[in-house]
């Protein structure tokens, strides 16, 4: 007798494999002091690396575009400066520099927290 059919199905991913940003910022929130300080400061920098990857594939996606269009036969003066016109992609190296930015600021944060939740703790006596 077959297995029945809902045995046969993969169970639908999780949502920690489904998503690495949110598995990164899990296991740096685990290394830092379970203070409202580190909480803040690991959503703020979730959301850093969200934008950053966004901005990052809009430069992608403008990229591929721009292959697209040399890749055509019928290459005209007009196609070449509408593909290279683009002040999005422009937009988006500046978001992206940002987000960069930003991030070394709040894992440098980060660091300062990990290394003070690793500090021995002093007792007197």
């Amino acid at each position: 007798m077959p297995p029945p059919a809902l045995t046969l199905v993969a169970p639908p991913p999780s949502r920690r494999a489904a998503d690495p940003v949110r598995v990164a910022v899990e296991q740096l929130a685990r290394s830092l002091p379970a203070r409202t300080d580190a909480a803040v400061l690991v959503d703020l920098l979730e959301d850093d690396l969200r934008e950053g990857l966004d901005a990052l594939g809009e430069v992608e996606a403008h990229f591929t575009d721009l292959l697209d269009t040399l890749r055509t036969e019928a290459l005209t003066p007009a196609a070449l400066v509408d593909s290279s016109d683009d002040l999005r992609v422009l937009q988006q190296l500046d978001s992206l520099h940002d987000a960069v930015v930003r991030l070394r600021k709040r894992l440098s944060q980060a660091a300062g927290m990990s290394r003070l939740a690793q500090a021995p703790v002093v007792r007197s006596r």
